[in-house]
């Protein structure tokens, strides 16, 4: 009978328009990318700086190749640790201004992991209601009681604190950039609070690593507050081109992930062509940025131009820009539609984002030009038009 079961529930998603498909992609070439055999523009990508495509970490990537392999063989633990381990984490120390970090392997791993290693039955996780996925997997998988406060709501969080007794262990986590709304969060009043109830915060830097702060550290040194925050998780895999994700803090918080976090203990460690982009994305990043120059650029003006049309973009801020539809079909249909004119943007729907809110989520990339973007958003004003989501 399981068979019928899961089959009932394929059906399911399927009425509601939320059974997902895998696309068949080919490589991207100059801001466009071949998805089932269409040539689009890429407006979903989360290559934000354009570096995924960049000769210097295809060719470090190569050089590492060659010299120790394509397999790291073991976990990190055993005899996975090879030398680009360490080359990668002393820039990863010196970029981030910190006494210690960890390369893991992707940010999922990362934050299941951490969080599942710091917190126990007895302690008390605060999430974000918009956090990743992985923050209320890890949260879950950690037996702590989790507590989801309000998306930003700092008031909604501190009633929380209050009535949390004050021997227990509490985290506060929260994304820096939220990857379905473009929002930032309130870090310095997340630094305030957990001073102030004796909490630890932890930061999800995935969609601003490589983009905020001066070279491009991530948000909370653009705002100054970076050594206030305990735990700083981010990734290579966004604006940095590459893969993997990393951690870092204080050397006994390093020391202690790497003897107590299963999702680092047991698992084989990344390839050495993977490790050889990572040192080569983290030397790029902080020298070209220009790159974060015109991704502002181009987000503002998408931003603004999207408002105009008379779109929802919710709160967006940043280079991750919704519209938000509604309804998990039309959302869908415009997909399709925008396909059909030969942009790649992607049908966001439930459970990924809360119900009645699908939309298309844009994601813009440095390397785009303003004739790209002034034709996608000609492109997307007609499909708007003509589907009456706007007038």
């Amino acid at each position: 009978m399981w068979q019928d079961n899961i089959n009932a529930q394929l059906a399911t998603l399927e009425k509601k328009a939320q059974k997902r498909k895998l696309p068949r992609m080919e490589r991207s070439d100059e801001g466009w990318v071949m998805m089932n055999g269409r040539k689009l523009l890429n407006l979903a990508s989360n290559n934000y700086l354009g570096l995924a495509d960049d000769e210097r970490l295809i060719e470090a990537s190569i050089r590492a190749m060659q010299t120790y392999g394509a397999g790291a063989t073991a976990s990190r633990l055993i005899v996975g640790n090879h030398a680009l381990y360490e080359e990668a984490e002393a820039a990863l120390v010196k970029w981030k201004e910190t006494e210690a970090a960890l390369i893991i392997n992707s940010g999922y791993t990362a934050n299941v992991g951490i969080l599942s290693a710091l917190a126990s039955r007895e302690d008390v996780i605060f999430s974000d209601k918009l956090n990743h996925a992985s923050i209320v997997d890890g949260a879950i998988l950690s037996r702590a009681e989790l507590k989801r406060y309000r998306h930003n709501d700092i008031d909604h969080l501190e009633t929380l604190l209050k009535k949390t007794p004050v021997h227990k262990l509490k985290i506060i986590v929260t994304d820096t950039v939220f990857s379905m709304d473009g929002d930032i969060a309130p870090l310095r009043e997340l630094v305030a609070l957990k001073e102030k109830y004796g909490a630890i915060l932890m930061i999800d830097e995935a969609h601003s690593s490589g983009l905020y702060g001066e070279k491009g550290e991530g948000l909370a040194h653009h705002l100054g507050i970076a050594e206030h925050v305990d735990i700083h998780m981010g990734t290579f895999s966004k604006a940095l081109g590459t893969f993997g994700a990393y951690v870092t803090g204080k050397k006994y918080l390093i020391d202690y992930l790497i003897n107590h976090m299963r999702a680092f203990i047991f698992t084989t460690a990344l390839p050495p062509a993977v490790l050889g982009s990572i040192r080569a994305a983290i030397s790029i990043v902080q020298q070209e940025h220009e790159r974060r120059i015109n991704l502002f650029t181009h987000s503002d003006y998408v931003r603004n131009e999207l408002k105009r049309l008379g779109f929802n973009i919710g709160a967006s801020t940043t280079q991750i820009v919704p519209i938000i539809i509604g309804d998990n079909e039309r959302t869908v249909r415009f997909s399709e539609r925008l396909q059909e004119r030969g942009i790649a943007a992607v049908a966001i729907r439930p459970p990924t984002v809360p119900e009645g809110t699908a939309r298309i989520r844009f994601s813009l990339m440095a390397t785009l030009t303003k004739q790209q973007i002034d034709w996608a958003l000609e492109q997307i004003a007609l499909v708007g038009k003509e589907m009456g989501v706007i007038a």
